[in-house]
């Protein structure tokens, strides 16, 4: 299981309802959607920042670790 940690940067394992965080209006963030980590609640549930290349916050969210996945950009492991 991936251990995460504030800021890292995720992505969604399932579409989620939500609403847009400054409209209200409702949302839906797709799975695969990508986010960053802003806050820890346990090692089980964090609150997700998702937001547009310009910045703009489009939605925060308190998701189960179950519901993320780790992005990586760099080289993880080595195969031997």
């Amino acid at each position: 299981m991936n251990t995460f940690k504030e800021l890292d940067i995720v992505a969604l394992t399932q579409d989620r309802q939500t609403t847009h965080f400054e409209t209200k209006e409702p949302i839906i963030l797709c799975k695969g959607q990508v986010g960053t980590i802003v806050m820890e609640y346990d090692d089980q549930v964090f609150e997700v920042e998702f937001s547009n290349n310009d910045g703009t916050t489009y939605a925060m969210e308190t998701i189960p670790a179950n519901q993320l996945m780790l992005l990586h950009y760099e080289l993880v492991e080595a195969i031997a």
